[in-house]
Order: C-alpha cells, then sequence, then structure tokens
C-alpha cells in the first residue's frame, strides 16, 4: 500500500514539475543562442572592420606607399602581386560575412522560437483552433425546430 502512494505521489510531482523543467529548458536554450548570436555579432564587426582596413589598403597609392622601402627591378610585379594578396584577402573576409549573416538569420529565428516556446508554455495553449469568422454551429431540438417553422412567413408564389 505504501509502495503505490509513493509511486502515485512521484507521479504527481513528476507531472506537476515537467512543465517547469520543460520551461526551463527552453530558457536556458534562448539564452545559449543569444550568447551564440552575440558571439557571431562580435565577429562580424571584427571582419567588417578587417574588410575596411583592406579596402583601404588595397588602393593604389597605399600599396604603394606600403612597398616605398622594397627596392626591386620590377616595382610594378610587386605591386601587382601585393593587390592580388589583398583581393583574395578580401573575398575570403567576405565570404566568412555572408556565412556569418545566414548564421545570424538563423539563430535569430530560433531565438524567436525558443522564445515562442517559452511564453507557449507560460501562457498555456490557445482555448479555440477553430477559425473565428465560423459561425457557432447550433442544433436545435425537433420542438424548437417546428416552434421556428411557424415564426417564419410563408413564402407565397404569385
Amino acid at each position: 500500500m505504501t509502495v503505490q502512494l509513493i509511486t502515485i505521489r512521484a507521479f504527481a510531482l513528476f507531472v506537476l514539475l515537467t512543465p517547469a523543467w520543460a520551461q526551463e529548458g527552453s530558457q536556458e536554450r534562448a539564452a545559449r543562442l543569444r550568447a551564440q548570436l552575440g558571439d557571431v555579432q562580435a565577429q562580424q564587426t571584427d571582419l567588417q572592420a578587417r574588410l575596411a582596413q583592406i579596402d583601404e589598403d588595397i588602393k593604389p597609392e597605399n600599396i604603394e606607399r606600403s612597398l616605398a622601402g622594397i627596392g626591386s627591378v620590377h616595382p610594378e610585379d610587386l605591386r601587382e602581386a601585393r593587390r592580388r594578396q589583398l583581393d583574395v584577402q578580401r573575398k575570403g573576409i567576405q565570404s566568412q560575412l555572408e556565412t556569418l549573416a545566414s548564421t545570424r538569420t538563423r539563430l535569430e529565428a530560433a531565438i524567436a522560437a525558443a522564445d515562442a516556446e517559452v511564453y507557449r508554455r507560460t501562457v498555456g495553449p490557445t482555448t479555440s483552433t477553430a477559425p473565428k469568422s465560423q459561425a457557432p454551429i447550433i442544433k436545435h431540438s425537433h420542438r424548437q425546430k417546428h416552434r421556428l417553422k411557424k415564426r417564419r412567413p410563408h413564402r407565397r408564389n404569385t
């Protein structure tokens, strides 16, 4: 008898606490996703700053200035090599920024879904799943139908 009572109490406790555990899990997930989003935003900011620096460095006068102390028989080859090197770096950073942008979009959608889950668990499910535009279906008893017929005027063909 006591084993059954303990089992029933444990089951009742589990049923009562499950929504709280699930909600806590959803809140933790949302917090973790927000932290990841912050990391992605920081990476984007760093890469955008690096891209701006490369855009400045790739200007012909800046390439020339960076190679001023290097002597060469063919300085135009050195300038072209430096420009290509900066261009490759720029394309790599742009690719990383595109990847981070898609990651950011996915994280924002996951955060919205986690927040919605927390809200749904907090507020509870909606009471009606039927569209609100439908009129309620009214069922009348036989007597009510008979009374309704008496009230309606008969249409006469004229």
